[in-house]
């Protein structure tokens, strides 16, 4: 036989709960009807009211006793996750529904005639509580068994009483006792079903609020991973930008999630020059957060150990290459900065547009890729880095294209024009506030449309 209960470890501690709840109503409804008999008793005292609340007392101990020793199981099957076998859920659903029967059978009043005594004895009333209790227990089935064994055991009391079944056949009222009992106990039957589809109802609702519980704690659970992830990418970033005789040098990033697969570094060459990097990697999220921190460290691994530009890129591609899955690629851009006198290095791997403000011509240049991404290919294939011979002024631009593709409400995007419209008016401030205004105008723009993708951006200025 499956198992009446065979659900989630959450679904069988609200049972197990539920099922408290249970017993220590039937416990409380019990100690009523046997306080309220007691004092009937009392008021009109016979020898046979005195050993029908000797009876009752004593029923009453025995269902304490058992349900107790079903709190404890309960209790106990709570703290070691260890389930009890379904004979122990048949047995206490047995023993409960015939309590009433017993009563009807042996605490019976002498004095009404035997075929009325099925019909109008109080402990009638306790089959529909307990019918109406079993919906607590969350299964439909429990509770059809509930109405099925309460009819078994009401037609067994009634019979005891002296009801014969073979009067059913008898041509007599509907209203007669001998119908009457028929009608009580289909009553019960159709009471189980009833409870049946409530207990239905009561499980749904249940088990969506554990699955709303249970998605809260994943969510949250994956909220916390994020900003440990967050916290760990933000980290990876410099914590300021490195000194260059003549420039100025300024960075600045916002991923579009808790964590993004846009960065940017510096690190020293062995020569004293300094390289300045951008990478943006295909997509948003853990997975380009997770490439985009493998790449800075080939990055860094790599450009300490060899001072020819395009050999250092020609490592880091095959490093990444080795890595990464189809479909996933790294755009890199840097720049290889020394002190006055010596002409910034530019080398892009598939990062574009970049950039370029000459302030003696008030030009832009807008410079394309000189090789494919990263992770693409094996093999690097690129064009030689180009020089560019800075004077006073002079500003290397490199974003991600988070600036220029956001959008605002009416589908229209910022582009690579009012970029440089914005860069242009801000020529003369530090590196820094030129991102700053560049990332407000972009916000203005956008007019309050969610950001959509990573922003980074690196200004090198010659001063």
């Amino acid at each position: 036989m499956s198992p009446l209960y065979d659900e989630s470890a959450a679904f069988r501690q609200a049972l197990l709960k539920s099922e408290r709840l249970r017993i220590f109503i039937l416990l409380g409804v019990a100690g009523i009807a046997l306080l309220v008999r007691a004092l009937r008793t009392l008021v009109a005292w016979n020898e046979e009211n005195a050993r029908g609340l000797l009876w009752l007392t004593l029923i009453a101990l025995a269902l304490a006793g058992t349900e107790f020793v079903r709190l404890r199981a309960i209790d106990k099957e709570k703290k070691s996750g260890i389930r009890q076998a379904d004979f122990y859920w048949l047995s206490n659903i047995v023993l409960e529904t015939f309590i009433p029967a017993v009563l009807i059978a042996f605490v019976s009043s002498s004095s009404m005639a035997p075929e009325y005594r099925a019909l109008v004895h109080p402990a009638f009333v306790l089959y529909f509580i307990l019918l109406t209790l079993s919906t607590l227990r969350l299964n439909p089935t429990v509770c059809i068994l509930c109405g099925g064994t309460s009819t078994v055991s009401y037609l067994l009391a009634a019979i005891y009483q002296g009801w014969n079944p073979k009067l059913l056949l008898a041509n007599a009222s509907l209203l007669a006792p001998e119908k009457l009992v028929t009608t009580f106990a289909i009553s019960l039957l159709v009471a189980g079903f009833a409870a049946a589809l409530v207990a239905r109802e009561i499980r749904s609702q249940v088990e969506a609020a554990l699955r709303e519980a249970e998605t809260r704690r994943e969510m949250e659970k994956l909220q916390h991973d994020l900003n440990v992830a967050r916290s760990i990418q933000q980290s990876l970033l410099p914590k300021s930008m490195p000194v260059v005789e003549g420039f100025d040098i300024a960075a600045w990033n916002k991923p579009a999630d808790q964590t993004g697969g846009d960065y940017y570094d510096w690190q020293a060459l062995p020569d004293g020059r300094i390289v300045v990097a951008l990478a943006d990697v295909t997509g948003h999220g853990i997975g380009p957060a997770l490439l985009a921190a493998v790449c800075r460290a080939y990055s860094r691994a790599t450009f300490g150990q060899h001072e020819h530009f395009l050999k250092s890129m020609e490592r880091i591609n095959s490093a990444i290459s080795a890595d990464v899955g189809e479909g996933r690629f790294v755009t890199f851009v840097a720049a290889i900065v020394g002190p006055v006198g010596c002409p910034v290095e530019l080398l892009s791997a598939g990062h574009a547009p970049l950039f370029i403000y000459w302030l003696k011509h008030d030009r832009f240049d807008k410079m394309e890729a000189q090789g494919l991404p990263l992770g693409i290919s094996p093999e690097f294939f690129s064009e030689p880095p180009r020089t560019l011979p800075f004077a006073k002024g002079d500003l290397l631009v490199l974003t991600t294209d988070g600036f220029f593709e956001w959008a605002n409400a009416s589908e229209e995007l910022y582009g690579s024009e009012r970029l440089e419209n914005n860069i242009r008016a801000n020529r003369d401030k530090p590196s820094a506030e030129i991102i700053s205004s560049l990332y407000a105008d972009v916000l203005r723009f956008a007019g309050g449309t969610s950001q959509k993708d990573d922003l980074t951006a690196i200004v090198i200025k010659r001063i």
